[in-house]
C-alpha cells in the first residue's frame, strides 16, 4: 500500500537539521531500535509536501525510477479520473429507469421545465405526470405564476438538462447525474490535498461513489445534491485559498544562513497576502448553494468562521505573536467581502428570470399590495417584491409541520434510522418468490457499513482535532456541522433524512482520515526514513500490514455493502423475500 496516515511526518527542507546532536543514552538508545520524533521544519508547516510511494514498491513491480516517477506525477490526476469514470458509469447506467415522477421530482421537474422556457415557474394543474411521461409534448407549459418555496438555481440546472435531452426522467436527472459524478472528482482531489496523499485521496472519491444515499441522490431531479456539490466546491476551494496563502506567508520570511526557514514576527503580522481569486470563487459556489436551498446560508456562515481560523493558524505558525489582532487588522474585511456580499450578489443574480419577465409569484407585490410601504422612496419595486416573498417562504419553511410517512428526526441519521422511498413498485404472481410476489423500489439510504463507520470516524475527527490540534479533523467537522447542525433547530418541522447529503462528503473524508491511521505510514516514510536508518523493521513492516489488510477488508466490505443494496438503489425489481432480507431495521419499511 502506498497511502501515509495522516499524521505521517513530512521531509525537512535542505540544510535543515534534525534537532540538537543526540546525548550518550540516545545513541544507545538507537541501538535497540529507538527512533526520536524528528521536529518538522517551518516550511513543512506551512507548505507540507505530498506524500511519495516507497521504492519498495516500484523495484517489486520492476518499474524504473523514471517511469515510476512519471506514474507518481500521473497519478495526481489519473487516479481521480479512473474513480470517478468509474462513478460516472454507476450514475447513468439506466439513468431514465424508472420511468416515473419519483418523490419530489413532481415539483422540480416542471418547475424546471417552466423556468428554462418562460423565466419563472408555472403553477401546473394536478394529476399532469402521467401526460407527461406519456406525451410531454402534448403538455402546455402554465402562464399562470406558481408559489415556489425555493431558490431558482437548482431549477435552473435541472432545466439546462431538459432543455438537452427534452422533458423526460433522463432529461430532468441527466444534470444531477452530472454534478454527482463531478463531485467524485472534486472530492479525491479535495482529499488529496487535504491529506497529502494521492492514495487516500481517491480512497475519499471512492467511498463517495459508493455511498448510496449519494448515489440515489445523483439519479433524482432533486436539490439537495446540487447544494451538495456547491458546498464540496466552495470548501475545495477555501482548502486551495489556504495553501496559497500560506505559500505567501513562507516565501516572505527570512532565511538563515544555512538555508533553513525561520519565523518572523514583523512579517508574519504585517504582510497583506494580495489577491485570493479562490476565495473569491468560494464566495460564488456558497452563493450559488443558498440560491438552491437556503440550507446553504448556515454553511457560508460555518466556512467563513472556518477560513478566517485558517488565516489565524497560518500568521501564528509564521510566528506572529498577536496572531488574532493581525488577522482581524489585514485579513478580516477583504474575507468578509470576498464571501458574504458575493454570495449574496451571487444570490440575487439568480433570480433574473423572475425579474425581468414581470409576471412571476408575487412579482408585482411592491406595486399593489406593498405600495403604501415607507421604504418605497429608497429601493426598487422589484427588490422589495423579492424581499416580501422571501418572507413568506421563510414562514412556510419553519411553519411547515404536516406528518409524513418518511419524516426524521436529524438525531437519527448518521445511523439510517428512517430512510426515504423514493418510488415503490409491486407486482404479483413472481415465481421466484415464496410470497408470489416482487418488488422494485429506489429508496433514499446511505451504504450502512459506510455510515455506521463514520460514526467512529467522527469520534475519531473530533478527537483529533481537540487533543492534536489537526486543522484537517477540524476542517472535516466544520462541513459536517454546517451541513447537519441546523436541523436540530428546526426540529418540528418536517425534515427528511436525505437532506443529509450536504455532509456525505465530510463523512467520506473522515472515514478516510481514521483508515489512514489504521493503514500507518507507508515504507520509506516517516522518521526511520528521514533519520537514513535503513536497517530492517519488521515491527514497523508487520504493523503496515496488517493495517493495509485491515483498511482492505473494510472497503472492501462497504464496496460488497454497496452491491448488496444495488437494487434497492436503482428500482431492480427482486422477489419479495430478497427485499425483505435487505429490510435490516423495522423502520426501513
Amino acid at each position: 500500500m502506498t497511502s501515509t496516515a495522516p499524521e505521517t511526518q513530512r521531509g525537512h527542507d535542505a540544510g535543515d537539521p534534525l534537532g540538537e546532536q543526540p546525548t550518550s543514552w540516545q545513541r544507545r538508545l538507537r541501538r535497540f531500535g529507538h527512533v526520536p520524533r524528528p521536529e518538522t521544519s517551518l516550511r513543512d508547516r506551512l507548505d507540507p509536501p505530498y506524500t511519495r510511494p516507497g521504492r519498495q514498491v516500484w523495484s517489486v513491480l520492476a518499474i524504473p525510477p523514471h517511469v515510476a516517477d512519471r506514474l507518481v506525477r500521473w497519478s495526481a490526476w489519473g487516479g481521480p479520473l479512473l474513480v470517478t469514470l468509474v462513478a460516472g458509469l454507476l450514475r447513468f447506467w439506466k439513468l431514465d429507469q424508472p420511468h416515473a415522477v419519483i418523490f419530489d421530482e413532481t415539483y422540480y421537474a416542471k418547475d424546471a421545465w417552466a423556468l428554462v422556457n418562460q423565466g419563472y415557474e408555472g403553477s401546473w394543474p394536478k394529476d399532469v405526470d402521467k401526460q407527461i411521461l406519456n406525451d410531454p409534448s402534448s403538455v402546455p407549459i402554465p402562464t399562470d405564476p406558481g408559489y415556489v418555496v425555493h431558490p431558482p438555481v437548482g431549477k435552473w440546472i435541472i432545466g439546462f438538462g431538459e432543455q438537452l435531452f427534452g422533458f423526460t426522467p433522463f432529461g430532468w436527472r441527466f444534470m444531477v447525474a452530472v454534478l454527482g459524478t463531478i463531485s467524485v472528482l472534486l472530492l479525491c482531489r479535495i482529499g488529496r490535498r487535504l491529506f497529502r496523499s494521492t492514495f487516500l485521496g481517491c480512497l475519499a472519491g471512492l467511498l463517495l461513489a459508493v455511498d448510496g444515499l449519494h448515489f440515489v441522490m445523483s439519479r433524482t431531479a432533486l436539490l439537495d445534491l446540487i447544494v451538495m456539490f456547491f458546498v464540496l466546491a466552495a470548501f475545495g476551494c477555501l482548502v486551495v485559498d489556504r495553501d496559497h496563502a500560506r505559500r505567501r506567508l513562507a516565501a516572505a520570511l527570512p532565511v538563515d544562513e544555512e538555508g533553513v526557514l525561520r519565523p518572523d514576527a514583523r512579517v508574519a503580522e504585517t504582510l497583506r497576502l494580495g489577491r485570493r481569486p479562490w476565495r473569491l470563487a468560494a464566495g460564488v459556489m456558497l452563493g450559488l448553494a443558498f440560491a438552491t436551498k437556503w440550507n446553504g446560508l448556515y454553511v457560508l456562515a460555518a466556512f467563513g468562521l472556518m477560513t478566517v481560523l485558517w488565516d489565524v493558524g497560518a500568521r501564528r505558525t509564521a510566528g506572529a505573536v498577536h496572531p488574532y489582532q493581525a488577522v482581524l487588522r489585514r485579513d478580516l474585511i477583504p474575507a468578509f467581502v470576498s464571501t458574504v456580499p458575493v454570495a449574496i450578489v451571487t444570490y440575487i443574480v439568480s433570480w433574473t428570470g423572475w425579474i425581468v419577465t414581470d409576471k412571476g409569484y408575487y412579482r408585482n407585490w411592491a406595486a399593489t399590495e406593498g405600495k403604501d410601504s415607507s421604504w418605497s422612496w429608497l429601493f426598487p419595486d422589484w427588490l422589495r417584491s423579492l424581499w416580501h416573498y422571501e418572507n413568506q417562504v421563510y414562514d412556510f419553511h419553519v411553519g411547515l409541520t404536516s406528518g409524513h410517512t418518511y419524516e426524521s428526526n436529524p438525531w437519527s441519521w448518521l445511523v439510517l434510522g428512517r430512510p426515504v422511498s423514493y418510488f415503490y413498485e409491486e407486482q404479483t404472481g413472481c415465481a421466484e418468490s415464496s410470497t408470489g410476489k416482487c418488488a422494485a423500489e429506489v429508496l433514499a439510504i446511505g451504504t450502512p457499513l459506510l455510515w455506521w463507520l463514520a460514526c467512529f470516524a467522527l469520534a475519531y475527527v473530533v478527537w483529533r482535532w481537540f487533543f492534536r490540534r489537526d486543522w484537517r479533523a477540524g476542517a472535516i467537522g466544520c462541513g459536517v456541522v454546517a451541513g447537519w447542525l441546523p436541523w436540530f433547530f428546526y426540529q418540528e418541522r418536517t425534515i427528511f433524512l436525505f437532506y443529509a447529503v450536504v455532509f456525505v462528503p465530510f463523512l467520506c473524508l473522515a472515514v478516510t482520515m481514521m483508515l489512514g491511521a489504521i493503514a500507518g505510514p507507508a515504507a520509506g516514510t516517516g522518521a526511520r526514513a528521514e533519520l537514513g536508518l535503513t536497517t530492517h523493521d519488521p515491527t514497523g513492516e508487520r504493523r503496515r500490514a496488517l493495517g493495509a489488510i485491515a483498511v482492505g477488508v473494510l472497503v472492501l466490505l462497504i464496496i460488497w455493502n454497496f452491491i448488496y443494496f444495488w437494487p434497492l438503489y436503482t428500482g431492480t425489481q427482486i422477489p419479495e423475500d430478497l427485499w425483505r432480507d435487505r429490510m435490516w431495521l423495522d423502520t426501513w419499511v
